[in-house]
């Protein structure tokens, strides 16, 4: 409220916060306007983040009279990585992302890049145990945890190349008989399995002879006829010198009428109980080792592909039934259901 005086001045009335009132020379008084946001620095104690990995970012607001202002945040590429109204970034998968911070009453902002990496947790291989003759090639193709890691490159070596050689790309050969180990490890994480490598004396066309009916694939064979899949009828499709053994994945012996499945090995003896010659059984979809395909092997490969309990060695190939040699998947898990419905029953 103004007043004026005899002289035709002009006065402010001013009330205080405490209540008193007052008046002021309007010649001293000014306009002050209100501060905007001006700048915003963005910053961060790490521009790299793992995967489920959460930082917290650093905004400095220009100028300090605008410090308290509004400001939201946004992430370019929110399935790479999240922001949340406090600054708090979340990794969600591989990948790069511009971490915004905006004012809201203008458009000042500043920016930070941020990059998201799945890191490898383990490695698996769909067989530990080799028996192979020389002269063979035996191609092993790990499979590096979890799926969508960044660097899934493997190192092989061998530890004695007199017996078996391996090359950078997975590839065992044989080369005379004898006993070694294989070791496969992740550049990322240091990770290692190895594999027992036996070789033995190569077996002439004489020695064994399978039915046209099954797959032989170097030690593993498949093809069955998962209706007759018990110690006999396997038998009768491998014509041999040798003696036939049959063992379980769990390495107990097999009897006539029991029931073979995925693991069960067929070894090849002589009459001094020597290894001639093994080879892994594998019925795709039988991912639990008992040779039937059922709502168990589902609930089996569920819980590998939620990370629960894990398959490994053979039963990571027979649960990778549609033969891409990747890490058995949900596309894996809707055959098995199909074929338990009768839709499509699984070729073997």
């Amino acid at each position: 409220m103004q007043k004026e005086d005899n002289h035709g001045e002009l006065w402010d009335r001013v009330v205080l916060p405490n209540g008193m009132i007052g008046y002021v020379f309007q010649s001293y008084l000014k306009e002050v306007p209100n501060r905007q946001i001006e700048a915003i620095n963005v910053s961060s104690d790490k521009t790299q983040l793992e995967k489920g990995e959460t930082i917290k970012l650093k905004v400095e607001i220009l100028q300090d009279e605008a410090k308290d202002h509004e400001v939201e945040y946004i992430s370019s590429n929110p399935r790479v990585a999240t922001v949340d109204s406090i600054g708090n970034i979340m990794g969600i998968k591989s990948g790069i992302t511009t971490i915004t911070v905006k004012a809201k009453e203008n458009n000042v902002k500043g920016e930070i890049q941020i990059k998201v990496f799945t890191p490898v947790t383990g490695i698996e291989l769909t067989n530990q145990n080799i028996v192979m003759q020389v002269g063979d090639r035996y191609n092993i193709k790990p499979i590096v945890t979890p799926v969508d890691a960044d660097n899934k490159n493997v190192i092989y070596s061998s530890k004695d190349e007199q017996i078996a050689q391996i090359d950078t790309n997975g590839n065992i050969t044989a080369i005379k008989e004898g006993n070694t180990k294989i070791t496969v490890t992740t550049e990322d994480g240091g990770f290692k399995k190895e594999i027992d490598i036996i070789v033995v004396k190569k077996l002439s066309q004489g020695e064994i002879k399978f039915d046209e009916s099954l797959k032989v694939m170097q030690n593993e064979i498949s093809g069955w006829d998962i209706e007759k899949l018990d110690v006999e009828n396997i038998k009768e499709k491998i014509q041999t010198l040798y003696n036939i053994k049959i063992y379980d994945y769990k390495g107990n012996e097999l009897k006539e009428r029991q029931k073979v499945g995925t693991g069960s090995k067929i070894r090849l003896v002589d009459e001094n109980n020597d290894i001639k010659m093994e080879y892994y059984i594998i019925i795709y979809g039988d991912v639990n080792g008992d040779g039937k395909i059922n709502s168990l092997d589902l609930l089996v490969l569920q819980r590998h592909i939620l990370e629960i309990q894990r398959l490994n060695e053979v039963f990571l190939k027979a649960g990778n039934i549609n033969r891409n040699g990747q890490n058995p998947s949900s596309l894996d898990l809707l055959i098995i259901q199909r074929h338990i419905l009768t839709l499509k029953t699984i070729e073997q």
